[in-house]
């Protein structure tokens, strides 16, 4: 009996594709929750162990180091192991770094376990893209993105608060480690009860898979060979996915890591720089649904999806040159103005580099793909957050806006130029009609 003759016998689930993209949303929120558990207590620690700006950044790369060699490995590991388990695996396993991080003695042992947390973290983007490659239909694959995207600015706001909290209840940082980790072992209880492929899943209504498989690949790839490295970077489509997140990825993790120690320098009290540092965060939030939806409505009107994505990038990437302002005020409310709407366009073009692995690619190397992407995110963000420690001890965070205002314009320019669909039909049918 086939799978989809078992989904007609048990009573179907409406929308199953947007209640797994909840999930994967919710696994974003915690995977951020648990990264930026660090962040938001930096101004303390740094003050407890007596930090310098570089040496919280030797924190930061530990995190990096990891993250970076696992998004390529992760992403090979989750066109091995499956959606399902891959994430299992992965959710698990940080969530426990997490909460041993309340162990920490000094600055070796927050290493260690940023470490151990980057390499556990490094799977959620790769898995969860190639979830939306099995689930989504390629008109709404853009909103998808932006949905499990959006939980990474959620996930940001909420921590600054929920530490806050935390640290002046218990009086102690320990205890903020413990609680926000044990929050992906609640999601895996939900994960593993109702996540299946939709070829397999026996509450998936027929009809919507009948929706799900337009613009999706006739085979999802079970009876094709998986695709390695060597044969993925042969593809100019690879190389503009990997060089465009390496110089755009850097941004997010500035502000992420260091825009509350970026107001304090300016002069800015602590509990004012948290009530503040929600703000790039929902413009992030804001900014991955109207990037996902804007491409999505002009794929609606007929537009073929690569000039759709594209047209989203040439418009708010060079937009991101308005954050030079900052480096010329010391307004509080302008200051964050000006950070919530360059992370606003930030995230529009986020979600379109998340999103082309899954336009561009067959599912079968999706996630190797995304991979591989997070892999050159995560080199430029190594390179990023030594220089941003380094730079801003010796002189200021001037440079530092200067160059997370340019950047992002030679990236959107390298994702335009490479991302394109191929002239003949790709032989391997690896790269697709987009």
């Amino acid at each position: 009996m086939s799978s989809k003759e078992v989904a007609t016998r048990r009573r179907p689930i409406r929308h199953l594709r947007w209640w797994i993209g909840g999930l994967l949303f919710l696994s974003t929120v915690i995977n951020y929750i648990d990264r930026q558990t660090l962040n938001a207590l930096g101004p303390y620690l740094k003050q407890q162990y007596r930090w310098s700006n570089s040496d919280f950044a030797t924190v930061l790369i530990a995190f990096r180091i990891a993250y970076t060699i696992m998004q390529s490995v992760g992403g090979r590991l989750l066109d091995w192991l499956g959606t399902r388990r891959g994430l299992a695996l992965s959710v698990s396993f940080y969530s426990l770094v997490a909460m041993l991080t309340a162990t920490a003695r000094g600055i070796w042992g927050f290493r260690i376990f940023r470490f151990l947390l980057g390499a556990g973290e490094a799977a959620n983007w790769p898995g969860a893209t190639k979830a939306v490659s099995e689930w989504f239909p390629a008109k709404e694959r853009g909103w998808a993105v932006a949905l499990f995207d959006s939980g990474s600015s959620v996930g940001g706001a909420i921590a600054p608060f929920l530490i806050v909290f935390l640290l002046n209840h218990f009086g102690s940082w320990r205890p903020a480690f413990l609680v926000t980790g044990s929050l992906g072992f609640l999601w895996l209880i939900a994960w593993l009860k109702l996540y299946r492929r939709p070829e397999e899943h026996p509450r998936l209504a027929p009809e919507e898979w009948a929706y799900i498989q337009q613009g999706r690949s006739s085979d999802p790839g079970g009876n094709l060979p998986r695709a390695g490295w060597g044969k993925l970077l042969r593809y100019r489509q690879t190389w503009g996915i990997v060089l465009g997140r390496f110089l755009l990825d850097p941004y997010w993790f500035m502000v992420s890591e260091w825009f509350a120690i970026y107001l304090v320098s300016k002069g800015f009290r602590l509990e004012q720089s948290i009530l503040g540092f929600w703000a790039p965060f929902l413009g992030a939030d804001l900014g991955n649904f109207f990037g996902g939806a804007l491409s999505s409505y002009w794929i609606s009107r007929g537009w073929p999806v690569g000039k759709a994505r594209r047209t989203v990038l040439l418009i708010f990437g060079p937009s991101m040159l308005i954050l030079i302002a900052a480096t010329y005020t010391s307004n509080y409310f302008l200051l964050i103005l000006l950070f919530a709407y360059a992370t606003f366009a930030y995230a529009a073009c986020s979600t379109i580099f998340l999103t082309f692995p899954a336009d561009v690619f067959h599912t079968r190397a999706v996630a190797s793909v995304s991979g591989l992407g997070g892999t050159g995110a995560g080199i430029g963000t190594l390179l990023s957050t030594y220089l941003i420690g380094y730079v801003t001890d010796r002189y200021s965070f001037q440079p530092v806006i200067v160059a997370a205002s340019v950047i992002p314009c030679l990236a959107v320019a390298i994702m335009a130029l490479l991302v394109r669909a191929r002239k003949q039909p790709d032989p391997e049918g690896l790269v697709l009609n987009f």
